[in-house]
């Protein structure tokens, strides 16, 4: 199933999933963080929510990502303490596609992102949002000719999009996966495996959680943007044939990487102490989750917010990595879309989980999207409430 089937089927079920919540129940489109190249039904976009025309309160917000693979548009309203997905879109585009070797966007790349962003343009005309934030992330960040395409993209497009750093990637990742930080943990790692890049957040409450949801990106305690993704791990290593030799070398290249973490040996000794746990919101993560259930087809509803423990993935991956090439491509979780990346995010996965051993991880099905759109109307809320109730101010005359 390709990244655009799990949007499609997630937004058609609006009718059971109508509001989006934070911290509780935050329903998205469906993500798979490191998506394959286009195919057939590649470009199915999502349908709006039910009643279109019914009038609501609240201004519309809207939050956009693009990344080495995906462009992504999200289109929400507030909606008690969380929003309401009224539009969505999800294209693959491998807009990264070739950067590690060449240092550039390839102009097919660039053409297939623009005809996406112009479907983009369209969807936010139509809803007119208060207020938005469109991102480009690592594809944009590693390639030469990143900035002269955004410039296009705003010249021909009017959509003005920003370049993030890798600290504010992480941060939005934290901020859209916040929700799935069980409450009575110490700590968590959360990892965002992306095509280009890797995001880890180490996140302490041990001097206190955030009340506010939007603002749990204050507990991070050292963070880091890995140089690699599944497409970048795929294109040095390989993704179809995958031997057991192929994928420890995929594990150690990322290994040489998690060293550099800062507090590395902190958390691990934080992990042995007190209850920690992984949070993964990725396709890798979200691709086993679907394995180790059996599903028949990829359902958001029941792997967004699964927990997985150590024995399971490890048995999950093993299966994964028996499985022939056209196995992969024939299984209904993962598809030939997916085929030749999935072993490269789980070799991602693998060095993480060596590295920082914990009992369990929660797959979350959401990210930076949501993130985004939990940020922006978190920083609206304190300023409404702020102008509600401004400070007095006392007069000496």
């Amino acid at each position: 199933m390709t990244d655009s089937d799990r949007s499609v089927a997630a937004v058609s079920s609006l009718d059971e999933e109508v509001a989006v919540r934070a911290p509780s129940g935050l329903a998205q489109m469906g993500r798979a963080g490191e998506a394959a190249p286009p195919g057939p039904g590649a470009d199915q976009r999502t349908k709006p929510a039910p009643n279109p025309s019914r009038k609501h309160r609240g201004p519309i917000y809207a939050a956009l990502d693009l990344g080495t693979n995906n462009c992504r548009l999200l289109i929400a309203r507030p909606h008690d303490h969380g929003f309401r997905v009224l539009d969505g879109f999800t294209r693959i585009v491998r807009l990264g596609e070739g950067v590690s070797v060449t240092g550039r966007l390839s102009d097919a790349a660039m053409e297939r992102t623009m005809e996406a962003l112009r479907q983009c343009r369209n969807k936010l005309r139509e809803h007119q949002p208060a207020r938005m934030r469109l991102i480009a992330t690592e594809a944009c960040r590693a390639a030469e000719n990143g900035p002269a395409f955004l410039d296009r993209v705003k010249q021909e497009l009017g959509l003005d999009l920003e370049i993030v750093d890798r600290r504010t990637e992480a941060e939005l990742a934290v901020t859209g996966c916040a929700d799935l930080i069980e409450g009575t943990a110490q700590g968590a790692l959360m990892f965002d495996i992306g095509g280009g890049s890797s995001e880890l957040a180490w996140l302490d409450f041990r001097g206190g959680r955030p009340k506010s949801q939007g603002r749990m990106s204050a507990s991070i305690r050292s963070w880091q943007s890995l140089p690699v993704g599944v497409v970048s791990i795929a294109e040095k290593f390989g993704g179809i044939d995958v031997t057991p030799q192929v994928f420890e070398a995929m594990v150690s290249h990322v290994s040489e990487h998690l060293r550099q973490f800062r507090g590395r040996e902190k958390l691990r000794h934080m992990i042995g102490t007190h209850p920690v746990h992984l949070i993964g919101t990725s396709g890798t993560v979200t691709t086993l989750a679907g394995l180790h259930l059996g599903l028949e087809r990829y359902e958001r509803q029941k792997v967004d917010g699964l927990w997985m423990k150590r024995g399971e993935v490890d048995e999950t991956m093993k299966v994964l990595l028996g499985m022939p090439f056209e196995r992969r491509v024939a299984h209904p979780c993962i598809g030939k879309d997916r085929a030749d990346l999935v072993l490269p995010g789980c070799a991602i996965f693998e060095a993480i989980r060596r590295e920082w051993p914990t009992e369990r991880v929660r797959v979350a099905d959401r990210g930076l999207r949501e993130g985004i759109l939990i940020s922006l109307m978190d920083a609206d809320r304190t300023r409404n409430r702020a102008s509600r109730y401004p400070s007095r101010r006392t007069s000496n005359g």
